[in-house]
């Protein structure tokens, strides 16, 4: 029995280790990432590990159109640039939402929120990861610029199978890169993110077409962020 609790007490402090290291690996990579582009996130990692292949070229701020920074705010967080990195009725709301169902089906999450995932988590719905999500979030929003973070999120978003990035997805769909695209391709790559892999294939499809029109309709409310006093 004594040996047993000292197994468990020794598994405990190892799990807590772990925990603080990843943490302190989150900080050292978000403060490197501040100015250096991003080249690969968990789930780009995943899709390798899969076996599959990631196409993805970083741009800058200044090198993605308007529209596309337009769109994306209001498909996906239209109180992005007033925030701290939670929209509180968006939560609220996804909260009753599961509660009616009885699962995850909602999230509420915002673009710091998507961001933190994308780099550091899994698609894996759970409180806990949720938990890991907020922290992470908190800590984008303390080390990083508005204008920084709409940027990574951008660029590492996946916009198809092995597609990611507003770049890599610009050049995949219509031939021309990201700082060309008008405001009917921004809003229909955007409304692509929910489900990129399946609207990959159905481009025509009705519901990502509707989609578009709604975007289309939000952009010109879509308030972008202003640049840091630092840069």
């Amino acid at each position: 029995m004594v040996g047993l609790l000292k197994f468990f007490k020794r598994l405990l402090l190892a799990l807590m280790l772990l925990v603080v290291a990843f943490h302190i690996l989150v900080i050292a990579l978000l403060a490197m990432w501040k100015t250096q582009p991003i080249s690969n996130s968990m789930f780009m990692l995943a899709h390798r590990l899969g076996g599959g292949s990631v196409t993805q070229q970083w741009v800058e701020y200044d090198q993605i159109a308007k529209p596309v920074k337009q769109a994306a705010i209001a498909s996906e967080d239209a109180k992005f640039v007033n925030h701290e990195g939670f929209d509180m009725q968006g939560i609220e709301a996804a909260m009753q939402k599961n509660e009616a169902t009885g699962k995850m089906s909602a999230g509420g999450s915002t673009i710091t929120q998507q961001l933190a995932k994308n780099l550091f988590l899994t698609s894996h719905r759970s409180y806990v990861r949720k938990g890991e999500e907020a922290l992470i979030t908190i800590l984008l929003e303390n080390m990083w610029d508005k204008q920084r973070i709409l940027t990574a999120y951008l660029n590492v978003a996946e916009f198809g199978d092995g597609i990611y990035g507003i770049e890599a997805a610009a050049q995949h769909y219509f031939d021309k890169p990201a700082a060309k695209l008008n405001r009917e391709e921004a809003a229909l790559l955007i409304s692509m993110l929910p489900n990129p892999k399946y609207y990959e294939q159905h481009q025509n499809a009705k519901r990502l077409r509707n989609k578009q029109r709604i975007v289309l309709r939000r952009m010109k409310h879509a308030a972008l962020p202003a640049p840091s006093a630092d840069s």
